[in-house]
């Protein structure tokens, strides 16, 4: 029984080493989407055009303005003598932010913290709190050492930024585009398999073979777990090396987690490859009707808490959203497999309901 296992396991290597598209479809595809998506999608604040309200202006004032420009993060581009000079460059599309010094910051005393407005344009509410919450922090850091050099002028706020203090927006998007990733390739993968069978009627080979149906869904998915495995290392190394995402975590434990996920990914695939009847059915499934829900409800790009409550029940079922939570506890946080036990009980358990599905649908069509 074994050695039949293995010969079908060998035959679906062949068949896979042997179609170019395929490969390269296989290997170039997450290559090429990771670095697409790591680099393009992105809401890091950079280049934000900055306009002074020059009155009043002292040496404080003038060395906060400094430092916000020095920054990588803001253009000084204007000048403005009042509020509503500031305000009309906004309004204009020629600054993005204004910054303006209260009357009395000049004064050399505490009275009560240090009154500086911040202006910008709130049309994209996540572009101006992010803008905003840049200048907060160096302005906050300026007066800060303002304070240590004997001028009695002290910050206001105090921010502290947990795990990813320069606010690099690839902390947040990578490990969302790896969940996207690995769960459309690994799907689109075996969701052929089974239906390439039915279209060039070699399923007669299936029907015949002595071997039981699940040792035949496994012997299916085994070269296609390998090569999950090869695509998952070049996603870290990419994640890591080149888009600068940093796996804080234990690597093993990072490893078991996206093993898990191609197993439920590669589980979807057989299912789909079952119930489909043609290798276009079995694409389209996979790719378009998997890829929408999971962009829009898995929290790559939309928070889970700000979505109504239908569709918050609604994304328990997107295995995406409970993978793209741990891995951003075991990459970014540097958390133990322990702090992940409830998304993984979720993963085995919708893993579990497929491949059974798979198997079922499977035995049904062999009768």
């Amino acid at each position: 029984m074994m050695k039949i296992f293995f010969s079908f396991v060998n035959k679906e290597i062949r068949h896979i080493l042997r179609d170019r598209r395929t490969m390269l479809i296989l290997f170039g595809m997450p290559l090429v989407l990771m670095l697409l998506f790591g680099f393009a999608i992105s809401t890091d604040v950079r280049n934000v055009r900055l306009v002074a309200v020059t009155t009043p202006w002292n040496n404080e004032a003038q060395q906060i303005f400094q430092r916000l420009d020095a920054s990588e993060y803001f253009t000084h581009t204007h000048n403005a003598p009042t509020v509503e000079a500031a305000t009309q460059l906004i309004r204009n599309q020629q600054a993005d932010l204004a910054l303006v010094f209260a009357p009395g910051f000049d004064r050399h005393r505490y009275d009560g913290g240090a009154r500086i407005q911040i202006i910008t344009d709130g049309v994209d509410p996540n572009m101006s709190h992010l803008q905003t919450a840049y200048a907060s922090q160096i302005i906050a850091q300026t007066l800060q050492q303002q304070h240590k050099a004997g001028v009695e002028t002290r910050p206001t706020t105090n921010i502290r930024l947990l795990y990813n203090p320069q606010m690099k927006s690839a902390y947040y998007f990578v490990p969302g585009i790896m969940g996207i990733l690995l769960l459309i390739i690994c799907t689109m993968m075996t969701a052929v398999s089974i239906v390439r069978e039915k279209e060039r009627g070699t399923m007669e080979v299936l029907l015949v073979s002595p071997m039981r149906p699940l040792l035949v869904l496994i012997a299916k998915a085994v070269p296609y777990l390998m090569l999950s495995v090869i695509i998952l290392s070049l996603i870290l190394c990419i994640a890591n090396f080149v888009l600068g995402v940093p796996l804080s975590g234990n690597l093993s434990a990072i490893f078991t987690l996206c093993l898990l996920y191609v197993f439920l990914a590669l589980s979807l695939g057989l299912l789909i490859s079952v119930l489909a009847t043609t290798q276009i059915e079995a694409l389209l499934a996979s790719g378009m009707m998997m890829l929408m829900p999971t962009m829009l409800l898995s929290g790559i790009i939309y928070p889970i808490e700000s979505m109504p409550q239908v569709l918050q029940w609604l994304s328990c079922i997107i295995p995406a959203r409970w993978f793209i939570s741990a891995i951003r506890k075991l990459m970014i946080m540097g958390v133990g497999l322990d702090m992940v036990i409830k998304e993984m009980v979720v993963l085995i358990s919708i893993a579990t309901l497929a491949l059974c599905i798979a198997l079922k649908k499977f035995k049904i069509r062999l009768e």
